[in-house]
């Protein structure tokens, strides 16, 4: 992804793209992002913290650090989804369906959008539970290729992956701050203490 290569690339393109945008006048049409770029600004505004990978060994690191930053242990870890389970097998999880007792979860996610840089999850990653009766904390795994622009594209994608068995509890998680909880503009929604471990696949 562009964005990504800008960022952990060669310091001579951040400098020659960023040459044009002061010359711009105040009535022309925005310039139209790319999906990447979008997210990352948006989820960032969202108060959510990524970590950019090349590689699972990246990933298993990041995932060791943020385990160390926040003095969590894996035995605190809820994981649901097996296949994230086998990425994550060098560890032990409390593998259960209810996460009760759990500090964190790890799970997949349907897709990042950009529009609004907002988490997609669906029972395929939290079967029935709803999001205030999962663990505060969050780490999310997902890859390049889950980057969508607009949760309608998302939707259709979820669609058009499950054909035979639509899944069910499709929701969003877009604030990431615990403490926005008591601003009214975000009453009823489940605010969350999230990572996001983003593995290069494109």
């Amino acid at each position: 992804m562009s964005l990504f290569k800008k960022l952990f690339g060669s310091k001579q393109k951040k400098e020659v793209s960023g040459k044009g945008t002061g010359q711009r006048g105040e009535f022309m049409p925005e310039i139209k992002l790319p999906t990447d770029e979008k997210f990352t600004i948006n989820f960032k505004k969202n108060g959510g913290k990524f970590l950019y990978c090349d590689s699972l060994e990246e990933i298993h690191n990041s995932f060791k650090n943020i385990l160390a930053e926040n003095n969590w242990s894996p035995e605190e870890v809820c994981c649901i989804d097996s296949k994230v389970s086998n990425v994550f097998n060098q560890f032990n999880f409390s593998n259960n369906s209810n996460c009760q007792g759990a500090t964190l979860l790890l799970s997949p996610c349907e897709n990042l959008v950009a529009d609004n840089g907002a988490i997609l999850i669906s029972s395929n990653q939290i079967k029935e539970s709803k999001l205030n009766e999962l663990p505060d904390n969050f780490i999310i795994f997902a890859t390049t290729s889950q980057l969508v622009d607009t949760i309608g594209e998302g939707l259709r994608g979820i669609k058009n992956n499950n054909k035979n068995q639509i899944p069910t509890n499709i929701t969003t998680i877009k604030h990431f701050s615990i403490k926005e909880e008591n601003d009214f503009l975000t009453y009823g929604s489940s605010s969350k203490n999230l990572y996001l471990l983003l593995l290069e696949d494109l």
